[in-house]
């Protein structure tokens, strides 16, 4: 037996092995693209994914955070959804003017995400909306109702027996927004704030990334910042005054919706997620071991959600 020819062999066919399977591999990344257009003025940034002709799923994200957080649910949609993920003004990597340049109120920025829709095409989509995502999209609904197929909720509160006892706190900026700015900063811009926003009450915090809270800090420590941001929270209280709009209109529509709720969430409690249930008894809602931004540790369950959820709705079956 010839040894070295034989090596020889077995280490070209492995060569080629793993040629071809290198070759065979595709980045389930793939599709995920980056853009800047301009709207009014600013300069607002989008994630795209997935086929521009599939069904359209606008991603609406949270404080204090940007469409980054929806980064590791978008390569498991991409496959069979057009998914389009903003940063507001002042959030992420759109423009962040002052609060002298730029009205910071969930108006304004519903205005600018519709304005961007309008840009894009954008006339039949399904809402997914997590915290803040939840008073923009709402607005952008109620202007334009027949554009929402259906809507997915992700820790966004519509009904007051969502918001925790931390509330109290935050009701008090309101209130008196001059005497009360620095105890708000404490509570609610801090690094400790938002390392809990994360780690809620999870039993598993060796699940989280500490990465998340790090980054979402040194974004609320840019200059600039403190005052868009407690500017805009000022105008949070508009939301809880709209809540009983948005449940008049969840009421009469009653779009098909998906609620997939992080129960650590230390922000928003569980009775906020059941109370959609009251808008639309027909409701698929599931309580989810996570936090307040569900997707660091249940990104599987809900990507699974989703698309039984969006399978359905299309008619056909993941």
């Amino acid at each position: 037996m010839n040894i070295p020819a034989t090596l020889a062999l077995a280490a070209a066919l492995t060569c080629t092995t793993v040629q071809a399977s290198a070759e065979d591999l595709r980045s389930s990344r793939r599709s995920i693209s980056y853009h800047t257009i301009d709207i009014k003025g600013l300069k607002i940034f989008y994630r795209e994914a997935g086929p521009a002709d599939a069904p359209t799923v606008l991603l609406l994200h949270g404080f204090p955070s940007s469409s980054r957080m929806w980064e590791p649910l978008l390569p498991l949609l991409a496959d069979k959804y057009h998914l389009i993920a903003p940063d507001y003004p002042g959030f992420g990597n759109s423009s962040a003017p002052p609060p002298s340049d730029f009205t910071y109120t969930f108006d304004s920025i519903a205005d600018v995400m519709g304005e961007l829709t309008n840009r894009l095409g954008l006339t039949n989509y399904v809402l997914f909306m997590q915290d803040y995502g939840g008073p923009v999209g709402f607005r952008m609904a109620l202007a334009h109702p027949e554009r929402v197929r259906a809507i997915v909720i992700q820790n966004a509160v519509s009904h007051e027996q969502g918001l925790s006892p931390l509330w109290a706190a935050r009701r008090k900026y309101w209130a008196d927004p001059a005497n009360e700015l620095e105890a708000l900063k404490a509570n609610f811009t801090s690094l400790e704030a938002t390392r809990q926003r994360h780690l809620g009450s999870s039993p598993r915090p060796e699940r989280y990334d500490p990465d998340t809270w790090t980054d979402e800090y040194s974004f609320l420590t840019r200059p600039g910042q403190p005052e868009i941001q407690t500017t805009l929270f000022l105008d949070y209280r508009t939301n809880v005054a709209s809540y009983p709009k948005w449940q008049d209109w969840l009421r009469k529509t009653r779009p098909p919706t998906l609620v997939v709720w992080g129960k650590y969430d230390p922000s928003f409690t569980v009775a906020g997620a059941s109370a959609y249930r009251d808008d639309v008894p027909e409701a698929d809602v599931h309580i989810l071991e996570a936090g307040h931004f569900a997707l660091d540790e249940a990104t599987d369950e809900i990507a699974a959600r989703v698309r039984d959820f969006l399978g359905r709705l299309d008619g056909h079956k993941d």
